[in-house]
């Protein structure tokens, strides 16, 4: 079993204007296709959830047994459509993912996704993708996705789906495929409603993917933003704690000398910017 230990991460705010970074330069604006009559094979994967605090992927059966419903499954191009603009974008514009296609593809994954999460203050619903960079053949979408499954008594929540996709825009055809929960020390919350009680985890696998895998690198686009720029973008679009100009303690005491303003202390044992908590 994984060994854990939280510990409490102090963060600093300063009084102040909040505001978003957003450093990203106009670009040409392309429009995004794909041949409906195409066929992706995806292959899933769910590997056994490793560390709960309270053990309830021991003692409740559900999370136990939690594995993919289909391993491998052939999807029509259509679905995928989900996730293109309607209209022209450029490189780092951001658009919403239809819930529709997004389902279907989760549902290879798990039997019951839904959007409308069991816990959320506000900021926890969105499907959200942005075009990161593209060239004459190639373009990639990068994508963020805030989903749960309803398990028997219970539900489970990641903390995010990430993902990109690759598109062939000569031939409009999906090159590469991934959508993915991060790894990290907790990457999951689960409701059980036989306890009436909510518990963390760590599940090192659950992903959607192509046989392919392909990201394209900056040396073979003519316009791009970075990943950590994309990601960015999107997670502003979640959190409005985001927003705030999150400094170190140390730097805030320097600040608060040279600007003669307070300083306030927040004590949390969670991640701010995902559903993990």
């Amino acid at each position: 079993m994984k060994i854990l230990t939280v510990s409490f991460l102090i963060l600093v705010m300063m009084y102040g204007q909040l505001h978003a970074d957003n450093h990203l330069v106009a670009k040409n604006k392309i429009k995004l296709n794909l041949d409906d009559t195409s066929e992706v094979i995806l292959k899933g994967f769910i590997a056994p959830v490793e560390y709960t605090q309270y053990n309830f992927h021991v003692e409740w059966d559900a999370l136990a047994n939690f594995a993919v419903a289909e391993p491998e499954k052939q999807h029509s191009a259509s679905v995928f459509r989900a996730f293109l603009p309607d209209a022209a974008v450029a490189v780092g514009d951001l658009w919403q993912v239809e819930e529709e296609g997004a389902l279907a593809l989760l549902k290879q994954l798990s039997p019951n996704p839904r959007f409308n999460l069991d816990i959320n203050n506000g900021d926890s619903y969105g499907l959200w993708a942005c075009l990161r960079a593209y060239n004459d053949k190639f373009a990639e979408i990068v994508f963020r996705i805030h989903t749960e499954f309803v398990l028997n008594e219970g539900r489970f929540t990641p903390s995010q789906f990430k993902g990109h996709l690759l598109i062939d825009r000569m031939n409009e055809k999906v090159v590469s495929f991934k959508m993915y929960v991060p790894e990290g020390v907790l990457n999951f919350d689960v409701g059980w409603d036989k306890l009436g009680a909510i518990d963390v985890g760590y599940c090192p696998q659950i992903e959607l993917r192509t046989e392919t895998q392909i990201v394209l690198s900056d040396t073979e686009v003519g316009a791009s933003i970075t990943q950590e720029e994309a990601e960015r973008e999107m997670v502003l679009r979640f959190y409005k704690s985001e927003q705030i100009n999150w400094v170190s303690l140390e730097e805030a005491l320097e600040m608060m000398q040279v600007q003669q303003k307070p300083v306030h202390a927040i004590s949390i044992d969670g991640p701010l910017a995902d559903e993990a908590c």
